[in-house]
């Protein structure tokens, strides 16, 4: 591998860093590729050759996690998770959590949650994560 292809390796770990962390505030692609020294379109490219999908996918499954977790707790309404998790736009907040968790926001955040309760948080997470790519099955019903 080129040295270049590593350092690019490294600004685009940043980079996917920085999302993991800084979810709730407002990262667009551009800003993303201007802390990796790359213009926006190389970095999506090379962001999706390197993790397998686009940043903006990225970002929003990181957001999705955080407000799943949010949403069970239950002490917050749907728009202010909706703002906690940095999205801007309830409608495309709720159709995207839909698409990646099989039911809208209010359905998840109405039904119960006690059977995860026993759950370490570290294996909780893995098997709470948002299915990318609109692989979400229907939400079985009661």
């Amino acid at each position: 591998m080129k040295r270049q292809d590593l350092d690019d390796l490294v600004r685009l770990r940043r980079a996917r860093d920085r999302m993991d962390r800084d979810y709730a505030e407002p990262l667009d692609v551009p800003a993303l590729a201007r802390g990796a020294l790359m213009s926006p379109g190389h970095f999506s490219r090379s962001f999706r050759a390197a993790f397998g999908e686009t940043p903006y996918s990225y970002l929003m499954t990181r957001r999705i996690e955080r407000a799943k977790a949010l949403l069970r707790r239950g002490d917050l309404s749907v728009t202010e998770v909706c703002i906690a998790v940095g999205c801007t736009s309830l409608g495309s907040f709720s159709s995207r959590f839909t698409q990646l968790v099989g039911e809208s926001p209010s359905s998840y955040r109405a039904r119960s949650h006690d059977h995860g309760a026993a759950i370490p948080a570290c294996m909780a997470k893995i098997h709470t994560r948002p299915v990318r790519n609109g692989e979400a099955r229907p939400a079985a019903r009661p």
